[in-house]
């Protein structure tokens, strides 16, 4: 069975820097998550929801080598 683990792409790194720190630890991507961050803003009596950033996450599975 295959070790698996999540990495997420932080605020002051690029996907590909992301990705570089998967493979520094041994690790091959498999599967890609995005979800959005919301904001909630208090307008009078209502709330709403503004999106501030993407969330990206990595699953990625250890190398057999």
């Amino acid at each position: 069975m295959a070790n698996k683990e999540w990495f997420e792409v932080e605020e002051h790194e690029t996907i590909e820097d992301c990705l570089k720190r998967m493979s520094d630890l041994g690790y091959m991507p498999v599967k890609r998550m995005e979800e959005p961050i919301f904001k909630e803003i208090k307008e009078g009596s209502s709330v709403k929801n503004e999106p501030i950033r993407q969330r990206i996450r990595f699953q990625g599975v250890k190398n057999e080598q």
